[in-house]
């Protein structure tokens, strides 16, 4: 449904490579548009997202749409009786987001936030090596997602079709915390700021707690020097991960594990977290398994309490 850059560079050709997938139909406004991504999938154009819903051969849909038209079309992809993957965030709205939600279990269908990293191998060893205690007791999660200055007419820094660094890049790292941490974490406080000219929040920070004792500082931006990482403080050494949200299939992950003054590099071997993220989605729509949405539902209100609580301004500091 749509043919955003990520469905034609990453998640068509996966669905092309999966077995368990048949790509039957590509929808877009621009029917030219359509046409030329659908001679090159080997499917057949849809001039329209409602029309995309009316073929009676379409089990499921992905929706790369602006992430302010996702809940509009997931809904109705979902009332269709289509299983849906959506790309992040699921909508602009935590009440929106639990109630498309709540309509998916409902209708027992598979509704999916297309959050790709959590999918990859690595973060399952990162998880197994904390659990047996190899950096002692977790104390503190840090990690960062920025990303260098878009094209002025992205639609990232339009604010009507819910772009802003929060939602498009901070979802990386808040994701990652949820992930390591669980899902009781709270916010302690936030920053946005709104770079020149810019309609929406172009960086920011974000300062969240367990009910324990274990601290997660997120960092995200789209006008800065890429990076991609996070890392894990515990009471005897900590663990490193670098390229951790968006690696090529090809990438050998390491782990840097630090403890006892040396350093370990771990090496993994390379895992494709694109088609693992599409396999997943497949088998959970063959086999009737509705995916665990919890995380989905508490990025979501984290989203919305960072947005808004954060104090605002601008990159000089002045208010």
């Amino acid at each position: 449904m749509g043919c955003a850059g990520i469905a034609v560079r990453r998640m068509l050709p996966a669905f092309e490579a999966c077995p368990d997938i048949e790509i039957a139909a590509v929808a877009s406004r621009d029917e030219a548009k359509a046409r030329q991504v659908a001679e090159r999938f080997g499917c057949r154009p849809v001039h329209g997202y409602a029309e995309l819903l009316e073929q009676d051969d379409i089990q499921a849909v992905y929706v790369p749409l602006p992430a302010a038209l996702h809940a509009e079309w997931t809904e109705a992809a979902l009332t269709a009786g289509r299983h849906v993957l959506a790309e992040k965030p699921l909508t602009t709205d935590r009440h929106r987001t639990g109630e498309l939600l709540d309509l998916a279990r409902t209708r027992g269908l598979v509704l999916m936030e297309n959050v790709m990293f959590v999918h990859h191998h690595r973060h399952e060893e990162v998880r197994r090596l904390v659990a047996e205690g190899a950096i002692g007791e977790l104390r503190a999660f840090h990690a960062a997602f920025t990303i260098p200055p878009l094209p002025d007419g992205d639609i990232r820094y339009n604010a009507e079709l819910g772009g802003g660094a929060l939602a498009d890049v901070g979802v990386y790292p808040l994701r990652a915390a949820l992930h390591f941490l669980g899902h009781d974490l709270d916010l302690v406080g936030a920053r946005l700021v709104q770079g020149p000219g810019r309609q929406v929040e172009t960086s920011g920070a974000a300062l969240l707690s367990t009910p324990g004792t274990v601290t997660a500082q997120i960092t995200f931006g789209m006008e800065h020097a890429y990076r991609s990482s996070y890392e894990l403080w515990g009471s005897e050494g900590s663990i490193t991960v670098d390229r951790a949200f968006t690696p090529p299939a090809d990438h050998v992950p390491v782990i840097g594990l630090n403890r006892g003054g040396t350093v370990e590099k771990i090496r993994l071997e390379p895992h494709d977290q694109v088609a693992a993220t599409v396999a997943a989605f497949a088998a959970a729509v063959r086999t009737g398994t509705l995916p665990d949405t919890g995380a989905t539902l508490r990025q979501a209100e984290l989203l919305d309490e960072i947005y808004r609580s954060a104090s605002r301004g601008e990159p000089n500091g002045t208010e």
